[in-house]
């Protein structure tokens, strides 16, 4: 992009700045013959921040379940086991976290919510120990999600909170896979309220007449997929603002229209792809048909080359410092562009564990939690 070329904002000038930057990272790692995911300093970084976090995190006291859930996740699809007792910690600690509501909080004695319901159960899961599986309390459980439903269809995050398709999705994914009774009770009208996100971009708002955005698609597309009903959208719409997302130069995804690109995007919006084919939720080689709508191995290069941080962890884009959540996000859209793409850059070592795209959970987790359940 040129500044003579059009009329110079700060976003222009920012994206020009990006767009440098990552040139020059993609110099320095061909003078390296090629990028190569640093799997060991990941590990490590990972591995440090289960151990402890620094003060400024005190913030995100509510957040602490994210954490394990983020951690374990990005740990397993980086090939790393822990040891069973740091595990039966992790579940004794997510043990403390539910509430007499059957929700989850995001630390002990904090309120019940449904994105830190989703986190939790998605450790276990991730876990998938016996006891992590059996900790969780089903019937407690359904009774918190019924009572964040609305008459609409939609859900509220937590009790008088916001009604938005996050909710809905963390409300659905957690019922669909623990295999929740009744959840056509739970879930009739959702994919009717979801189809009003829809904007006339083609991408998913919050809520109706919002702003399309990837996080938000996703949360709406993978709820539709679960229910069997992504026929109900403007299929052609969603698609073609799904594509216009992934940047020419960067060769990563942002996150809404004229925005820059970002890592965690490369998950949001390559998931999208697997949930717009509900054929997909359960069979991950009904994948390909979706193969050629986006580039996987630029997504790669933009993972590999701009996203990895010197010190270990994985970031948002060059300048910036890597977190667990851009560390997970983005290595789970790593997985889920190399089940699309015919090769992996840079070669086999590059390769991580393989994703459910839909419920993001590593595919022999969701596997064994599928029998657990209907045992």
């Amino acid at each position: 992009m040129s500044e003579n070329d059009v009329f110079v904002t700060p976003t222009v000038l920012e994206q020009n700045k990006i767009e440098r930057l990552i040139a020059d990272k993609r110099r320095n790692w061909a003078k390296a013959q090629g990028a190569e995911l640093q799997r060991r300093l990941h590990i490590d970084y990972v591995l440090r921040s289960l151990s402890g976090l620094p003060a400024a995190y005190s913030g995100m006291d509510a957040s602490r379940t994210w954490f394990c859930y983020w951690a374990l996740h990005s740990l397993q699809m980086l090939g790393h086991k822990l040891d069973k007792h740091l595990l039966s910690k992790v579940v004794s600690f997510i043990g403390c976290c539910q509430t007499e509501s059957g929700g989850y909080g995001g630390g002990p004695g904090q309120m019940p919510h449904l994105a830190t319901t989703y986190a939790s159960v998605m450790s276990l899961i991730t876990i998938g120990t016996d006891e992590a599986l059996a900790s969780i309390d089903r019937k407690s459980l359904r009774n918190f999600i019924l009572s964040m439903r609305q008459p609409n269809g939609s859900f509220t995050i937590h009790k008088e909170g916001e009604s938005d398709v996050r909710a809905v999705y963390c409300a659905l994914s957690v019922a669909s896979i623990c295999e929740l009774p009744g959840q056509e009770q739970l879930f009739g009208d959702t994919a009717a309220w979801l189809t009003r996100c829809q904007t006339y971009e083609g991408g998913f708002g919050g809520e109706p007449n919002c702003e399309a955005h990837s996080g938000y698609t996703f949360c709406a597309l993978a709820s539709l997929a679960l229910l069997r009903k992504v026929h109900l959208v403007n299929r052609d719409a969603a698609i073609r603002w799904l594509v216009n997302r992934q940047m020419s130069s960067e060769g990563g995804f942002q996150g809404r229209a004229n925005k820059l690109v970002d890592g965690c995007y490369s998950y949001w919006n390559t998931a999208c792809f697997s949930a717009l084919d509900s054929s997909a939720v359960n069979d991950q080689s009904q994948f390909q048909p979706f193969s050629k709508l986006f580039d996987p191995l630029a997504l790669q290069s933009y993972v590999l080359e701009a996203c990895q941080a010197p010190s270990g962890g994985l970031r948002d884009k060059p300048d910036k410092s890597p977190d667990l959540y851009h560390t997970c996000y983005t290595l789970s859209g790593l997985s889920v562009s190399q089940i699309y793409s015919d090769g992996i850059l840079s070669g086999n070592q590059n390769i991580v564990e393989s994703v459910h795209p839909i419920y993001n959970v590593h595919i022999d987790a969701y596997s064994k939690a599928q029998r657990y359940f209907k045992a």
